[in-house]
């Protein structure tokens, strides 16, 4: 049985996200929606999901994506070139939410919340089945808004933390719900040499679960099975995006068996 969250209000709503943490180290994937077409990012979900990823993590394209290294950016622009927007990603997982037994969370920008508008945004998340949500661009001093219509509709809005001071860490950390991502060192996403990580993860992973039980998982960065070793060794999961949508990039419509085989190997070192 899945773990239950009450929020401030009372209201008692399962926790999905957990499952993803539920006595395994959990292998977090991202893929851009609609790169190259969305009818694809249906197929590679599902192949995401037979290669054992615990969570996947569905990126709505944007046009500014501050967050993300070349890689990623060049996908948003693939998708975009065909005229991807909001409503065709949530048509999508709406397709697939029946046959799809893992988590899916969104990833995605606040101007792109903003504008679609947060109930209808979190009403429509709700209804085709994602649990929760990643905003790099939402300051933790300015997140609650946006938190409390997450809640409104069973959505976990999922903090990031990056190396900082101890203080900021623990206070970002008590609030946290679902997972943590635990952003791997300084600057955008992209695949890293080991030298590139920040050498305090460790501590700080420490510090977050001195204040709080909710996993931690290290993102930015990662892409090979023997950094996932590594990090995995004392946080609680791993997150991979470019390295995957760099998959998608090289193989187009024909990159299912590219991409199982690379994510199987990389589940396979994470437990």
């Amino acid at each position: 049985m899945l773990p239950l969250l009450q929020d401030t209000g009372g209201k008692i709503f399962m926790n999905k996200i957990a499952q993803a943490f539920d006595h395994q180290k959990a292998f977090i994937a991202f893929i851009t929606a609609g790169d190259p077409i969305i009818d694809k990012t249906k197929d590679y979900i599902h192949t995401l999901q037979d290669a054992g990823v615990s969570l996947i993590e569905i990126g709505i394209p944007f046009s500014d994506p501050i967050a993300e290294g070349p890689t990623i950016q060049n996908a948003n622009v693939r998708a975009l070139k065909h005229h991807i927007h909001t409503d065709h990603v949530f048509d999508m997982v709406e397709d697939i939410k029946d046959d799809i037994r893992i988590p899916l969370c969104f990833m995605t920008y606040l101007n792109v919340v903003f504008h679609y508008g947060y109930d209808r945004f979190f009403k429509r998340c709700q209804e085709v089945g994602i649990s929760g949500i990643i905003i790099p661009d939402l300051p933790y001093e300015e997140a609650k808004e946006v938190r409390d219509v997450c809640e409104n509709y069973d959505v976990t809005l999922i903090s990031m933390i990056a190396p900082t001071s101890k203080a900021r860490v623990e206070m970002i950390a008590k609030e946290a719900k679902g997972f943590i991502y635990l952003v791997s060192s300084m600057g955008v996403t992209g695949t890293r040499e080991n030298a590139s990580f920040s050498t305090n993860l460790k501590e700080i992973t420490d510090t977050i679960r001195s204040v709080t039980s909710t996993p931690v998982a290290v993102g930015f960065g990662i892409n090979t099975p023997e950094q996932v070793k590594e990090f995995t060794s004392y946080a609680d999961g791993a997150i991979v995006g470019s390295a995957i949508v760099n998959i998608v990039a090289e193989h187009g419509e024909h990159a299912e068996e590219a991409l199982y085989n690379y994510v199987k190997a990389m589940t396979d070192a994470c437990r």
